[in-house]
């Protein structure tokens, strides 16, 4: 196939790689497809046409997984086609980065939901300088009827957005629409590493982490050909795990530490109290289940703190980086060790009161449920000790990715 040019002086040419690969692309369109033989062709020439249009030289790179003959519609167009891998929205992206050349990378993908018509602005706000992250949003833009259902419209993307708006303050109304722009070096400084559709997020997190300058255009969303592959509640799970997996202090430790708190308040309370008292065994029951239930999401948060070292994610934030940079496996292991001590022998002295009273009836429940409670716990802190002190060895021995 032939480089498409103008008559005209200085106008633009389409880059195809495979074709004269001396020339260095000023865009590199990574376009992520999926069995999207009906649509990717279009998606191509249309990308073409804006490169032409503009007086630019540009590639696309069409990452595919397909099992049907998406790849070789994109080849008959001259673009390279890679196959990454692994599958996933994710690793289709990381493949595609790293055979991008261009000066600015701009994504999206070829089901034709976005239209690569709408690419210059994108393209303009890098050229400016004075941006170095571009994201649509279709929510401040138009979303034609159909083209996304109203649970994600109205309740799926708002939520998530605020979420991340609000953990990291990022400040834009549409965390996951799927056309960005951003600079070679802009991405360069991002640590990508999901492989899945929390990928989306990811990104956005890390353009803000590493306080790139964000701006948004507004876009038009449409309706797709064919089944959609998006699962809502997984691919919402999937968003909400890695904004934990960034900020577990809101997600846990710190409802961790209220109903740790007011359980051992609790419970406290009513073992101190006579016995005889039987009204105050249901607030003792109530107590310290709030006590092990805000314990192990204590312990939850210090395991996401501990895998979010490993992972990469730098500056968790000061709470998380304590947990993570004081962590003492001896130290966890004596406290583990008196609290099942503890509760062994609460326990045992509930034995023999009961073997004194001849295996009869027993007034001992706040006695035995203290004995479960610190018995639990003990374990819990054994396990855990040991369980993060394996998360950070990586880290500690300088392995860190």
């Amino acid at each position: 196939m032939k480089i498409r040019t103008s008559a005209e002086p200085g106008s633009g040419k389409i880059y195809l790689k495979e074709v004269q690969s001396s020339v260095v692309p000023l865009v590199s369109l990574v376009i992520p497809a999926r069995d999207e033989e009906e649509t990717i062709g279009e998606c191509i020439r249309r990308s073409m046409e804006v490169f032409e249009d503009m007086g630019i030289e540009g590639e696309v790179i069409v990452a595919d997984s397909s099992t049907d003959s998406t790849p070789d519609v994109a080849r008959s167009l001259g673009v390279k086609v890679i196959r990454p891998e692994k599958l996933g929205y994710g690793n289709a992206y990381l493949a595609g980065f790293k055979q991008a050349q261009g000066k600015y990378i701009v994504i999206m993908d070829g089901d034709l939901t976005y239209d690569p018509l709408e690419m210059p602005e994108f393209i303009r706000l890098l050229e400016s300088g004075e941006i170095d992250f571009v994201i649509g949003t279709r929510l401040k833009g138009r979303i034609v009827e159909g083209a996304m259902p109203a649970l994600h419209r109205y309740i799926g993307n708002p939520l998530l957005t605020w979420m991340l708006n609000l953990l990291f303050g990022v400040g834009i109304s549409d965390s996951h629409c799927g056309m960005r722009a951003m600079t070679r070096e802009s991405l360069e400084k991002l640590n990508l590493r999901a492989g899945g559709m929390e990928f989306a997020s990811e990104m956005v997190i890390e353009a803000s982490r590493k306080k790139l300058r964000i701006s948004e255009v507004p876009i038009t969303y449409h309706p797709r050909k064919g089944a959609s592959k998006l699962r809502s509640l997984s691919d919402g799970w999937r968003h909400m795990r890695f904004m934990m997996l960034y900020r577990p202090t809101p997600f846990l430790l710190v409802p961790g530490s209220i109903a740790l708190v007011l359980g051992l308040a609790l419970t406290l309370f009513v073992f101190m109290q006579e016995p005889t008292q039987e009204f105050r065994t249901h607030s003792l029951i109530l107590g310290s289940m709030l006590l092990i239930i805000g314990y192990q999401t204590l312990l939850s948060g210090a395991y996401i703190a501990a895998f979010g070292k490993t992972y990469g994610v730098e500056g968790p934030g000061r709470l998380t980086k304590r947990l993570t940079s004081y962590h003492s496996l001896e130290l966890e292991l004596i406290v583990g060790t008196a609290f099942l001590a503890g509760g062994v022998i609460l326990g045992l002295d509930v034995f023999l009161n009961w073997m004194e009273a001849g295996y009869g009836s027993l007034q001992e429940v706040q006695k035995s449920v203290m004995a479960m409670v610190l018995t639990i716990m003990g374990i819990q802190t054994l396990f855990s000790a040991i369980f993060i002190s394996l998360l950070l060895l990586n880290s500690e021995n300088g392995n860190q990715k």
